[in-house]
């Protein structure tokens, strides 16, 4: 009887254990926060640029809490906005989410799409998160409308950088993009954007929504001074840790280390080196809307000033 009353008790700490670290994990998941980082990319005697790098929004129509924070960031006035995809988790989403950009949207901005933007999402088991994702979804996954969420975009002036390369001007500062389509569907194109980065621009920034070593590979050695990706959450659930916490996963080939914040590429290069770049994960704002819960790894938007060299 003694040791079945222990198991019980047992059972029971562990249960309220459970339901504890559910309910901060459902707590910190709505607890958006605007991170900051300076990058000197720019030539000597330019005025600081800032650029509001928005990713993983995972949009429901019922979502007021987030829409209201996305749509507080327009007082940030940032110069540039960049857009690295996965903004749909819902068929009826486009509407919530232009109208939580909204003066955003007058802004320039610049935009590729990921995984959840073409499909549904669905009920997963929370450990699949933990293992290997090869990015393949199956016919039978109804897609989300993102020709109608690219049409409101470039339709208030962002370029869509699916596959491409552009330029663009922003105050006094000439920036050169290359973008692709989502990696982790293995849609990027890389051999559409290859080629050294454009010499007559004053920065030159890399876009995707995954981080494969592929994409970061090539922007890196074509002579892009950032390289901007979100896709992995940061890792969501991660191990609370003396001196930061330890992603677990990255859903890419990313190592760990990296999954989120500002790094170089390759990870052991310095500013300077050749086929070297500045490196911005950002762990996202959403979430799978059936899974919304976060450990360790708060939803954020970042706020990149760039700053001239030196």
């Amino acid at each position: 009887m003694g040791f079945a009353r222990g198991l019980l008790r047992a059972a029971g700490l562990g249960g309220a254990l459970g339901t504890a670290v559910t309910s901060y994990a459902l707590w910190e998941a709505r607890q958006y926060t605007l991170r900051r980082y300076d990058l000197r990319v720019l030539p000597a005697g330019m005025r600081p640029l800032r650029v509001l790098h928005l990713s993983d929004i995972h949009m429901t129509p019922g979502q007021a809490r987030k829409q209201e924070w996305i749509r507080s960031l327009a007082a940030l006035e940032p110069d540039l906005v960049v857009d690295t995809g996965d903004n749909l988790a819902h068929r009826r989403a486009v509407p919530s989410v232009l109208d939580s950009l909204g003066r955003l949207l007058d802004r320039p901005g610049v935009f590729v799409h990921g995984s959840n933007d073409y499909f549904e999402p669905r009920l997963r088991n929370p450990l699949a998160y933990l293992l290997p994702d090869n990015g393949k979804r199956h016919t039978h996954v109804p897609q989300l409308p993102w020709r109608d969420l690219s049409a409101g975009l470039t339709n208030a002036g962002w370029l869509d950088l699916t596959n491409r390369r552009s330029t663009l001007t922003v105050g006094e500062t000439v920036l050169a993009f290359a973008g692709v389509d989502d990696p982790h569907l293995e849609y990027d194109d890389l051999a559409a954007v290859a080629g050294a980065a454009d010499p007559g621009a004053d920065v030159r920034l890399g876009i995707a929504h995954a981080p494969y070593l592929r994409v970061l590979d090539q922007f890196a050695a074509d002579g892009y001074d950032a390289i901007i990706a979100g896709h992995t959450h940061g890792g969501q659930i991660c191990l609370p840790w003396p001196g930061g916490p330890r992603t677990l996963a990255t859903n890419c080939d990313l190592d760990a280390a990296r999954a989120r914040g500002l790094h170089r590429h390759p990870a052991d290069s310095r500013p300077g080196d050749p086929g070297s770049s500045w490196l911005h994960v950002s762990a996202g704002i959403g979430s799978n809307p059936y899974l919304r819960i976060r450990i360790a790894c708060r939803p954020e938007a970042t706020l990149l000033t760039l700053l001239p060299r030196g």
